[in-house]
């Protein structure tokens, strides 16, 4: 459908599903060529309730044909465009360009507005937020992408984080730990198994990753600052912070499954919060239905 927009308007909230082929005795799902964890992820809701108490988490391949990326640039702010073709390979503008553009929808179905419309601030660390003055209700989100795919949290009134990775088995894993990770999480790593370790570094990675994006301090705060757990089977927490160890107490950490071959993790701020799940269609699926 050249020509036509990808991008539904603000006030259209009936978004099909798309097609979905089971592996049978598996909870995973094979969409658009990439194998994607079926346990936890929805449909999308008819309409974009207020994420009160809530934590929304949007999943999305960057696959879209090259009609619905050229259709989401137009409302992109100058800057962000001038950011994207500085980008030297066309995969990261193209990676640049539907993350930013599905950020700039999802956020205006949230808010009423359209996507154009939005505009950001950014902190001294880079960290983007809407800009001041220009809602009355607010609405902090984050935004990962790897490989082929994206991952965007949504809350109201919390600050969070969230990261997605490519499990690479090519990197020397303990070379990078030793140069990145606190002398706890060294020791963990080295208890496992080598089979096992490179699973377990990007648990490590991905919930570092996602605590350091949500309070927005980039690598100013080094990562040996902080342990989180990570050898399989614990579940995800912030287990010690320094210099203040009150600190570890404020965030909940989670651990996605959102892909084979992925990694994933979501950082928030406090506790006593519900945690939902969506996928979003990719435009093909729209425009064959």
């Amino acid at each position: 459908m050249a020509g036509a927009s990808y991008v539904p308007a603000v006030t259209d909230w009936s978004i099909p599903e798309a097609p979905v082929f089971t592996l049978s005795g598996c909870d995973e799902i094979v969409r658009y060529g990439m194998i994607l964890a079926r346990s936890g992820w929805n449909p999308p809701p008819d309409d974009f309730a207020w994420p009160q108490d809530e934590v929304h988490v949007w999943r999305a391949t960057l696959d879209w044909p090259a009609a619905a990326i050229a259709d989401l640039e137009p409302i992109l702010s100058p800057d962000e465009r001038e950011r994207m073709r500085r980008f030297h390979f066309e995969r990261d503008r193209r990676c640049h360009l539907v993350a930013r553009g599905l950020l700039r929808t999802l956020l205006g179905r949230y808010l009423g507005m359209a996507p154009g419309q939005l505009r950001f601030d950014y902190s001294p660390f880079g960290k983007p937020s809407l800009a001041a003055g220009l809602v009355q209700r607010p609405l902090q989100f984050n935004v990962s992408h790897a490989g082929e795919l994206v991952l965007i949290a949504v809350a109201a009134d919390r600050t969070l984080g969230i990261d997605v990775e490519h499990i690479r088995t090519d990197i020397a894993v303990g070379e990078i730990a030793a140069r990145f990770f606190s002398a706890n999480e060294r020791g963990a790593l080295a208890t496992l198994a080598g089979d096992l370790q490179h699973g377990a570094f990007f648990d490590c990675w991905t919930r570092k990753e996602a605590y350091i994006k949500a309070i927005g301090e980039g690598l100013s705060l080094p990562l040996d600052q902080f342990d989180v757990s990570f050898l399989p089977g614990e579940p995800a927490r912030l287990l010690a912070t320094r210099p203040d160890p009150a600190e570890a107490r404020r965030w909940s950490l989670r651990e996605l499954e959102v892909a084979a071959g992925y990694k994933a993790a979501l950082a928030v701020e406090g506790s006593g919060w519900t945690l939902r799940c969506w996928d979003w269609p990719a435009p093909q699926d729209r425009a064959s239905r």
